[in-house]
């Protein structure tokens, strides 16, 4: 019973994130690419899947040194950038072509080969 509980007030506690006004505007800038494609990856800090995420790209990224960016976002420092591109689900990746525009999303942990492909899907990575 105690599990039903933790997750309704998680549920609660999402909508409220989900629907609340967020800071001024000036603090809403979506994060600006470094001129390449990036991928977003939002993350809770203690979050044992996120950390798997987190291996996972990192290792593909190690792989393919140079062709794109990461850049980490966690739900306590980057509030209005979850509310921006409305992720509601940790961990979630958000790829951005090089002009900042987003491509493709996904929700939970890739496995690596399926990463790979989607970085080659999306021309990422190249061999």
């Amino acid at each position: 019973m105690h599990a039903g509980r933790l997750s309704v007030l998680m549920l609660l506690l999402w909508g409220w994130l989900w629907v609340s006004p967020g800071p001024p505007v000036l603090a809403q800038a979506a994060p600006a690419p470094a001129g390449g494609p990036k991928i977003l990856e939002f993350d809770r800090k203690l979050c044992p899947i996120c950390k798997a995420s987190e291996r996972v790209i990192l290792a593909v990224k190690d792989r393919y040194p140079g062709q794109f960016e990461v850049e980490k976002l966690y739900i306590d420092e980057a509030d209005v950038v979850f509310r921006r591109y409305k992720v509601a689900i940790v961990p979630t990746q958000v790829f951005l072509n090089p002009a900042g525009q987003e491509v493709a999303r996904h929700e939970g942990v890739y496995k690596e080969e399926a990463l790979t492909q989607k970085l080659r899907e999306l021309k990422f990575i190249r061999d």
